[in-house]
């Protein structure tokens, strides 16, 4: 069982930038593959990035590469989503998850965070 939780969401300018934490709770935190999702106000849930258990492996959705960066410390049992030059298109509740085996489907993920609003103004 894990529990996680999301923080340093919050209203930024355009071209600005923040960091995601998410901290997680449970003995099998070490071993989970991460992800980091968003929801958008009449959309989908979609894919960010995702970071292998030992931080060797990440993806990331192509609206994000070069901008967000995904990484982990296991000793912190913490996540963190590095997002700069944001854009307006990246407001969005962004959710952070967990499952046991490597996937970047959203459906197939197992714990989830509550979720913490991201605003961008143009």
């Amino acid at each position: 069982q894990v529990q996680l939780v999301e923080s340093g969401g919050g209203l930024v300018q355009a071209g600005g930038s923040l960091r995601l934490s998410c901290a997680a709770s449970g003995r099998t935190f070490s071993s989970a593959v991460m992800g980091w999702f968003r929801q958008a106000p009449g959309k989908e849930r979609e894919f960010v990035a995702a970071i292998s258990w030992s931080g060797s492996v990440t993806d990331y959705a192509d609206s994000v590469k070069g901008r967000f960066t995904i990484s982990r410390d296991n000793a912190k049992n913490t996540i963190y989503l590095q997002m700069n030059s944001l854009k307006a298109e990246d407001t969005a509740v962004y959710y952070c998850a967990a499952r046991r085996f490597w996937t970047i489907k959203t459906q197939e993920y197992d714990y989830w965070g509550q979720g913490t609003q991201v605003t961008v103004s143009s």
